[in-house]
This record gives structure tokens, sequence and C-alpha cells, in this order.
């Protein structure tokens, strides 16, 4: 079908869906097929709930069916990222066409994301990337959120394979990005960690080639290095010694350049604090002294969009970290740092570098397994231990098979294994731990969740 006749009927509808459960009246379903399932099995149900239209896979059973509701395509989720990008390239605000933020890293981008929505509305009607939709499939239907009443557009991008960050920068169209850091992670997609590099600077790569701009924390020596690969920067030194970036397409940013400090946290207040000049303090309600880098991102790009200092602390203050991200809890019996959405080398050693700030009588790490590091699993796994066995914790548990290889049959005092998240909870129902700081981290295939309730 026609692109304009597509987006004629998607702005005629009130949504997009891929969910024919999630019908509930006026809808355009888009049939998007995996290894697991086949949205037009489901299209012709989709219609009977009330959607309006259904786009389907031309010689599916829907596209025969005769209806006229029925939209034929040859491949549903392009045509998906077709219209997402036309909705795009065709919202306007003020005459000018939409600003949309691209955000990508291996660690904090859906925190950040959070961030500079919650400093960005305090001055903006803005969409931004629900929840961590930030895939091939979430990133079109994060677009098609947009309406008329969107000021500004902060997209998150994920990536596990070297051209992902391509493909969804050619649907989102950013004029600005950022980069929240590189690290070690998905090095079984990526291959090592220039890998990793080449693929989350494709977003540098697309606004370099497409006279954008990027927001660079120049405290990062990697995320320096990598802008000025692609821009041409003035002389002198940057801040920490960094590279330096004074190109026009380049806005620096930093713990350095807002001259904050991260204050110490105690018993009374454990999560971060910071402090900037002229006396303004910062209290969030996120655990973990590493986030401060988020904060300053969020902050930063509030100032370049005119969101004062002063009203950007206020916003941070009012986010409070979901989904296992960041969050600090007070179970009445222990005190829980619930960072169990996802574990990479980078981020697991800074989860353990907090915990040994985190003021705390007695202190804990359960670990999961991290996920698809490849030939390079073992090495990574015991420098964790390596990290972990110098802390003088009071209790380590340790979950899944890449950890078992790393401890290797060694036997330490006050250190278990777990072959599953279920077996640790288990072992907790039957061995209560209390009055304990204690870390639950973990890869998403590892559930440490599960383990939350016993504690």
């Amino acid at each position: 079908m026609d692109i304009q006749k597509l987006y004629s009927l998607f702005k005629e509808s009130t949504g997009v869906t891929t969910d024919s459960r999630a019908i509930h009246g006026g809808e355009l379903f888009f049939a998007l097929k995996g290894e697991n399932f086949d949205g037009n099995e489901y299209a012709l149900k989709a219609l009977e709930a009330g959607a309006g239209y259904a786009v389907v896979a031309e010689g599916s059973e829907a596209a025969l069916s005769g209806d006229d509701r029925v939209i034929p395509v040859p491949d549903t989720l392009e045509a998906l990222k077709a219209l997402a990008r036309y909705h795009r390239e065709n919202t306007f605000v003020e005459g000018k066409r939409l600003t949309v933020i691209g955000l990508t890293g291996t660690n904090g981008k859906t925190t950040t994301k959070e961030l500079i929505t919650r400093v960005l509305s305090t001055k903006y009607n803005v969409t931004a990337t629900q929840g961590n939709l930030n895939n091939d499939i979430g990133v079109p239907l994060s677009l098609l959120k947009i309406d008329g009443d969107t000021q500004l557009a902060v997209i998150e991008m994920g990536a596990n394979h070297p051209d992902d960050i391509s493909k969804l920068v050619n649907v989102s169209e950013p004029d600005y990005g950022l980069i929240t850091n590189v690290g070690r992670a998905h090095l079984l997609g990526f291959g090592s960690f220039e890998g990793v590099k080449r693929a989350k600077g494709q977003l540098y790569d697309y606004l370099a080639a497409h006279d954008g701009t990027a927001f660079v924390n120049t405290d990062d020596l990697d995320l320096a290095a990598m802008a000025a690969e692609r821009w041409p920067m003035g002389g002198g030194e940057g801040p920490s010694g960094s590279t330096p970036l004074t190109n026009q397409h380049v806005i620096p940013y930093g713990l350095s350049l807002l001259k904050a400090k991260i204050l110490p946290s105690s018993a009374d207040h454990p999560f971060l604090r910071m402090k900037f000049p002229g006396g303004l303090v910062l209290e969030s309600n996120l655990a973990g002294a590493y986030n401060a880098t988020n904060v300053a991102c969020a902050l930063s790009v509030g100032l370049h969009f005119g969101v004062s200092l002063e009203d950007g602390i206020k916003a941070v203050e009012g986010y409070i970290p979901k989904n296992n991200r960041s969050q600090m809890e007070n179970t009445g019996r222990n005190i829980l740092i619930e960072d169990a959405y996802n574990a990479n080398p980078s981020s697991m050693t800074a989860a353990l570098d907090n915990l040994v700030q985190v003021v705390a009588e007695s202190k804990a790490a359960f670990l999961g397994d991290m996920r698809e590091l490849g030939d390079e699993s073992l090495a990574e796994h015991q420098k964790v231990l390596a990290q972990v066995f110098s802390m003088g914790l009071d209790l380590v548990c340790l979950v899944g098979e890449e950890f078992e290889k790393a401890l290797a049959g060694r036997k330490k005092d006050g250190v278990f294994w777990f072959a599953t998240s279920d077996e640790l909870a288990a072992w907790l129902k039957e061995n209560p731990v209390n009055g304990m700081t204690i870390l639950v981290k973990g890869s998403r295939g590892i559930r440490m969740e599960k383990v939350l309730p016993e504690l």
C-alpha cells in the first residue's frame, strides 16, 4: 500500500497496536511475525474485536479473506517502520519539524531517558519511549505515540547486534543524540569491546552525517574519543584530561562541567546526593553513585533546552525508579538495592563499588550470571568474584552456570552457589536473612527478582 494512504488510515485511527488482545476500538493493527508467534493468525480476531484496519502479510489467510479492512503488505514490520518514519518526518511544531532526541548506551539508558523526560517535561510536552521499548518494534511504536501536543520526543534505542543502532536511527531520525556509556556487554553479538563502540557509535555517525548535535560526556574518555573521531575538535585539553570538544555539533556535559560533587550517603539517606554551585543540593531516590552521570546528563540536556538547574533538580528529585532499576527498598527485614533488571561487567563493577560506599553494619551480594559475553565470559565472571572476595561481605550468593565455572570448586566461608534463582529463593525460605543491606543483581534471563519476596 502507498505510505500516504496508510498514513491517512493511521491519522483516522485511535492508535497502533501489535497485540490483538489490546483492542479497544478503532486501532490500526499490525500483524507482526516472530520465531514463536504469527500475528497474521489473529488479524481477523482483531477486526472482530473492533480494530479499524489490520495490516497483514501478503498471502496470509487474513490477506485472502476479502475483508476490505485488511491491508496486505510484503513485510508488516517494514510497513510499521515506514509508517513511523513518515509520521516522524511529517510532525511539525510551530512550523518546524519535531525535534527528536535519541539515546543509547551500554548501561543506564532507561534511567537516563526517564530523567531527561522528567526534566524536559517541566517546560515542554514530551513524548518518550515507554518502559524499555527500545528495539525494532518498540522504537516505531514509540514514534507513533507522538501526537499534536508533542513538543519534544525522547527515543531510547537498544542494541544487541552490530547494525541495530544504524537501523533504528534511520527510523527515528534524531536531531540530537547521546550515548550514556560504552561497556563490555553483549560481547557475543558485538564480538569485542571495539565492536560495542562501533555499534553504539552509529548514533554519532548518523548525527555527523545529518548535521545533528551530540551531547557528549567529556568525563568519559571513550565517549570523548569516539566523538573526536567524527567531529573536528578545537585545541586545548578537555575536563579530566579528555579530548577537547569545541565543535558546534557537540554539546559537552559531565560532573566536572556542572561542577557537581557527589555527597556521602548515610544510613538515614542511602540514595544518591549531589551538590552544585550556589549551595544547590539534589536529594534523589536513586540507589548508586553511578547514577550521578545519568543525572548530569538529564540536567545538561535540560539546560540546553532552557530548563533551569533549579527546576531540573526538582524534577530529578521527584523521580522514583521502578522495575528493579536502581531501586532501594526497606522490607522491614533487610535493605535491598534492587538492580536486577540486567547486568554486564561494567554495571556489575559499578554496583559493587556502590555497595562498598553504602553505610551499613552487615552487607551481602546476591549476584546472577552476566549473559551474552561469549569467549570472555569466564574471565569477566572471575573478575567479579575477585572484586566480591575483596569486599569482606557477610554473605555472597551466586546464581548460574557462569559463576559456577568461575568458582571452579573453590570454597569460601559465606559464599554459596545455586543453579537457579528459584533454588536460591527456596534456600532463603529455609535460611532466612535479616538485618542486612543486600545488592541483588543479574542478567534478565537469571530472574534474580524471584528472590526478593524472601528478603
